[in-house]
């Protein structure tokens, strides 16, 4: 038996180098279309750019062959969660109406959570193993990181920066444990990095250095960004 056939993600199975295929689920495409719909006929002006922004990462995420390809390594499925909980997450918090959305120590907690819950080699290899996991997970990476990116736009900016930065830390140390890790965990890319020029293991520190560095670096930047504005006088920010 193919040790590739053993898993069956729901992007498919893993592909073979130079195999860029799409996911045209046609079930997955309605429910972008609608969502579309619902923020071109729902939301106006800055709420409505971010909206249809954060559609076109998941059709990234969800339709292009980065689908494909992280059923075949793990630091593209890294990348694909990056960039839900980094730039999707963010715009849809930026297109939900400005309010306060419960704690921010908690919402920045939950996200942590969740997201090293998804990275732990069973949940995700089950994630990998059953289409309605693994839409949980991707539901509730989203949605728990969406929570935390709208509590830090209501939050003080003190408040605001110390959330970023305790994201940041989680981020990265996760980054750093699978980069330093001695051998791979994730079962389902045992068998599918090869064809692609990596190890197994190679292919995790990859993982680890892209949460470490890019991912951690998001966090750090909108830090800075709200530090930033926290201590330039109100008279200066605005333009003259």
């Amino acid at each position: 038996m193919n040790p590739t056939q053993i898993w069956s993600p729901y992007c498919g199975v893993a592909p073979q180098a130079g195999d860029w295929r799409w996911n045209l689920d046609p079930i997955l495409l309605i429910v972008l279309v609608l969502a579309t719909g619902l923020i071109v006929f729902g939301l106006r002006g800055p709420r409505r750019v971010a909206g249809l922004a954060a559609m076109g990462v998941l059709v990234v995420g969800f339709l292009s062959p980065l689908c494909a390809l992280s059923s075949a390594m793990f630091s593209a499925r890294t990348v694909h969660h990056v960039l839900l909980v980094g730039v999707a997450a963010p715009l849809l918090a930026c297109a939900l109406p400005m309010r306060r959305w419960g704690p921010l120590s908690l919402a920045t907690a939950v996200q942590a959570i969740i997201f090293w819950a998804w990275h732990a080699p069973g949940a995700y290899a089950a994630a990998l193993s059953n289409d309605v996991i693994y839409w949980i997970m991707q539901i509730s990476l989203v949605a728990s990181a969406t929570w935390f990116w709208a509590a830090i736009r209501t939050a003080s900016a003190p408040a605001a920066v110390g959330g970023l930065l305790a994201a940041m830390v989680a981020m990265g140390l996760l980054g750093a444990l699978l980069t330093f890790a001695g051998q791979p965990v994730y079962a389902p890319h045992f068998a599918t990095t090869l064809a692609w020029g990596l190890t197994p293991l190679e292919d995790q520190q990859a993982a680890g250095l892209i949460m470490w560095a890019p991912a951690s670096g998001i966090y750090l930047l909108a830090a800075l960004w709200r530090l930033g504005r926290m201590l330039t006088p109100e008279s200066e920010a605005r333009p003259a």
